[in-house]
């Protein structure tokens, strides 16, 4: 058997070092080659063989850690570990839409600056002027900012993210990856870090600060991989008792087929479930958007917070218009009715709190918005610590319990009333005589207490309810017609009477409907609803009589109030009130029961005084501009003879009270009357005298 010469052939590069390529082609189990058992018993080749490689020289990787790293760097030597370093360029700066005035105002300042700088000219004032012109245009934008145009201003490309806050607001910050199940999803970051000595759990979504790092973070989109992330450390946290807070920045989750097979939806459940049980505090912060279940899968916390230009939805105002309007372009309606803003969502009590944001939004200051959110974490999160386990819990449960919760029979707000939809109304024939009778007796009781109240006028809606009563009594005849057969002419009326609706009906015309009109009465008896289309017939009679009599009342409200003031006015008359006083007293010694026992003086004395304040309250009404038809008309009449009955009634009681005071003097007075009653026909002379008598010891009486 021929052998093979070895060659000795080398590798060239930083892996020289003069061993043999046969020994590195050697089998380890007997010293064969093996080239040598590949080639069997072939024979021998004169042909040699030629093995090289070079290796490529990169700039070596300075991550994790560099070569002489900061022991003073900001958070400590470990946050060498994080691959999140500051951008090299400074990133460039992106316009919206809405702000294209402001850069005008801003070209307008470098221009002048650019002139001043050029020529040597003071132009001071006017750059101050624009300056100030821009920081007032600046500040009449941001502080009137619609939905849209907050949309807008939550996905800005230089918006601070989440590590970038984190950074900030943190004393030292240590990154933890990993969901324990083969992946890191870079979409989401978790680590522990410290604020002022207080450690934390932070996790959040993370986007992308350029084209690039967006790809890597997957626009800031997590997979289940991500959730998962999360909820390991969820309990890593509560396991240790660290308060959690959460950062929420993300589109939503990523819906990708990979995803959905992964179980995107059960990471997301399986983190609600969990974080509604944790017995820490947490502490949610919505930085930019956040959208859908992706947000809320680390968004079930104690509190949840807000920056001021923040938004937080279910759908995105685009994919709400493409369902609702069939165009992306209706976004801003979408986005307004959505309630999607930090002030909408305090409102509704989902938010818990708003963070400020400078003019210009998080982007036009990054550490200031940050110091924001540091002194809004520790502030809430010294609430929270104060509270027991139990009472965390229970906070935190309650919390999304009152979420869109309402309670029946409170009032509606008008605001809000104002885009409910409008009730329908039952269809005719399905409004029960029993709730009609209902509506009718509540229309009774309101005209009742209008009949005892003279001064608040009655709140009745006759209207409604006589159109309810129309469309029934309607449908009662069209199925009353339907019955007797003649619900084909009835229908070819209707449509003849639409066509003439603008013309004069001719004679023909009119003899056809008296002809049906006829033919219906004489037969309605018999029809099967002919009950029910009386009982509505007359409930409609008695609702347009009390809508007769609400209308006048109304109007005869103003006129009772002007009537009542002028009696009042002539009452107080020096020369009536002196003379009405003074007949009372006339009244009171005179110690008559009634006024038909009163002398023939006295009574006259009350005639006179009655027809004055008839005269004087006549004259009073004539002078405001109420016209007394005859001098004094029935309806005034009744009015003015009411106020005089209530004299004479006054009048009445004085002389009542006067007897009642006095017993021995009613007793008399009952004696007088039982014998003037046993008399009454042929009084005897003895009767006469006893009368007398009596007579004379009442008035007597009287005058002690």
């Amino acid at each position: 058997m021929a052998l093979v010469s070895q060659s000795t052939v080398t590798f060239s590069g930083s892996l020289s070092s003069g061993i043999a390529a046969s020994e590195l082609l050697r089998s380890s189990s007997n010293g064969v080659p093996l080239r040598t058992l590949s080639r069997g018993h072939t024979g021998t080749r004169k042909k040699r063989l030629s093995i090289s490689a070079k290796v490529r020289k990169v700039k070596k990787h300075e991550y994790p850690w560099p070569q002489d790293p900061d022991p003073n760097v900001k958070g400590g030597v470990l946050s060498h570990l994080s691959s999140f370093k500051p951008l090299k360029e400074k990133p460039k700066p992106v316009t919206l839409e809405f702000e294209k005035p402001l850069m005008d105002l801003q070209k307008k300042i470098i221009d002048v600056q650019k002139m001043a700088n050029e020529t040597g000219l003071d132009f001071s004032d006017q750059i101050i002027s624009l300056e100030n012109k821009y920081q007032q245009a600046l500040k009449d934008l941001y502080t009137h900012l619609t939905p849209i145009q907050r949309v807008n201003i939550a996905r800005h490309p230089n918006r601070p993210t989440f590590l970038d806050h984190v950074f900030s607001i943190t004393d030292k910050f240590v990154e933890l990856h990993g969901d324990r199940g083969g992946y890191d999803d870079p979409a989401i970051v978790t680590g522990i870090g410290t604020i002022d000595g207080r450690r934390f759990m932070f996790m959040g979504h993370q986007k992308g600060r350029n084209t690039k790092e967006n790809i890597q973070r997957n626009f800031g989109m997590p997979t289940p991989h991500g959730y998962r992330k999360a909820l390991r450390m969820l309990y890593y946290a509560d396991h240790h008792g660290f308060p959690i807070v959460t950062f929420i920045d993300t589109p939503g989750a990523f819906a990708d087929l990979k995803s959905e097979e992964l179980g995107q939806g059960e990471a997301i459940a399986h983190n609600l479930r969990t974080m509604f049980g944790l017995k820490v505090p947490i502490v949610s912060i919505v930085i930019g958007e956040g959208g859908s279940g992706g947000a809320l899968a680390i968004g079930c916390a104690n509190k949840l917070l807000m920056l001021e230009n923040a938004v937080f939805y279910v759908a995105s105002p685009e994919a709400c218009a493409a369902i609702l309007w069939k165009t992306a372009k209706a976004s801003p309606k979408a986005a307004e009715k959505l309630k999607i803003t930090a002030t909408e969502l305090c409102k509704l009590q989902i938010a818990d709190g708003i963070i400020p944001e400078p003019l210009g939004g998080a982007h036009a200051d990054p550490h200031w918005t940050s110091g924001q959110i540091k002194a809004a974490i520790l502030e809430t999160m010294d609430e929270l610590e104060k509270m027991s386990t139990e009472d965390l819990l229970r906070h935190r449960m309650l919390k999304f319990r009152k979420i869109g919760g309402f309670q029946e029979g409170l009032p509606v707000e008008p605001e809000k009333k104002v885009n409910m939809k409008q009730k329908e109304e039952p269809r005719p024939g399905l409004i029960s005589d029993k709730v009609l009778q209902g509506e009718v007796n509540k229309l009774k009781e309101q005209i009742l207490k209008a009949k005892e109240s003279s001064s608040v006028a009655p709140d009745m809606d006759q209207n409604g309810l006589i159109e309810k009563l129309k469309r029934e009594i309607n449908y009662e005849i069209s199925e009353a017609a339907k019955a007797l057969g003649i619900e084909e002419k009835l229908t070819k009326m209707r449509e003849e009477f639409a066509k003439a609706s603008d013309e004069q009906l001719t004679p023909s015309q009119f003899k056809d409907l008296e002809d049906l009109k006829n033919e219906f009465n004489e037969n309605l008896a018999t029809a099967p609803n002919h009950g029910r289309l009386q009982y509505k017939l007359n409930l409609l009679k008695e609702i347009s009589e009390a809508k007769i009599f609400a209308e006048n009342y109304k109007k005869s409200l103003p006129l009772k109030a002007k009537v009542n003031e002028k009696f009042r006015e002539v009452l107080e008359k020096p020369n009536l009130k002196q003379k009405i006083l003074g007949l009372k007293d006339e009244l009171e010694k005179s110690g008559v029961s009634a006024i038909e026992e009163l002398d023939q003086e006295l009574k006259e004395k009350v005639l006179e005084v009655r027809e004055e304040v008839e005269s004087e309250f006549v004259n009073a009404l004539e002078a405001s501009g109420v016209h007394v038809a005859s001098r004094v008309g029935q309806s005034s009449m009744a009015m003015v003879k009411a106020k005089v009955d209530e004299l004479n009634a006054e009048i009445n009681q004085i002389i009542q009270d006067v007897i009642e005071s006095t017993p021995d003097l009613k007793n008399k007075i009952e004696m007088l009357k039982l014998e003037a009653v046993k008399n009454k026909n042929t009084p005897s002379n003895e009767s006469k005298e006893k009368m007398e008598v009596l007579e004379q010891q009442i008035k007597q009486g009287r005058a002690c």
